[in-house]
């Protein structure tokens, strides 16, 4: 069986492969949110590559088997744990729903999408965790259907302080398919930056919102 480390090491090298996650420590990116950053994600591009898709698949229902067994739904958060949400669903033959990060304003006014039951057991799947509110947004959703979420699992996690609070508060065991620590770790043996990017990144992960 492929261990933890070898999938995560894996699932960063392909990131950085295919620039779902770019490096930029010299010439920052601005989030929505206003903060600079060196890393910009974009997980969503893993669906463009069959054999990349086909092994993030492969490896969320390994995790959910390993630490959610026996769900009963798949649901994804929108937009971006829609699509691997319905193949990680389709592969394990349950039924899957989505999540929208606020209800519709017309027709049923759904926030969630998809038939559902009260009481039935929930992994849900996620593309990418940074403070991890909109994504526990939709646990809370689930939840107040009477739905029992099991967990989430995301393709990659900053791995903020933040986040693991917020988690933990939500009482939401969350498990990930690789993390910053070992991407940027990858991206050094790979020659994706340098030793001086490395300092500059492990930096901004401790204070990102004054690394700039």
């Amino acid at each position: 069986m492929t261990s933890f480390d070898d999938t995560a090491y894996k699932v960063a090298e392909f990131l950085l492969q295919i620039k779902a996650i770019k490096l930029q420590p010299e010439n920052p990116f601005t989030w929505a949110s206003g903060i600079k950053s060196p890393i910009y994600c974009d997980n969503r591009k893993t669906l463009s590559y069959p054999k990349i898709r086909n092994y993030i698949r492969q490896h969320f229902v390994q995790t959910i088997n390993n630490h959610f067994p026996m769900p009963d739904l798949i649901a994804g958060v929108a937009t971006g744990g829609i699509a691997i949400g319905v193949l990680v669903a389709q592969e394990m033959g349950l039924p899957f729903v989505y999540v929208r990060s606020e209800e519709k304003k017309h027709g049923l006014t759904n926030m969630i999408e998809g038939h559902f039951e009260s009481g039935q057991n929930v992994v849900v799947i996620e593309d990418l965790i940074s403070t991890g509110g909109s994504s526990l947004k939709a646990v809370d959703a689930l939840r107040e259907k009477g739905c029992l979420v099991k967990g989430m699992a995301a393709i990659f996690t900053y791995g903020f302080e933040e986040s693991v609070q917020n988690f933990k508060k939500a009482k939401c065991r969350l498990e990930t398919l690789t993390n910053y620590d070992t991407l940027i770790e990858t991206a050094v043996k790979k020659e994706y930056i340098n030793e001086k990017d490395l300092d500059s990144l492990k930096k901004w992960r401790q204070k990102p919102k004054t690394w700039a």
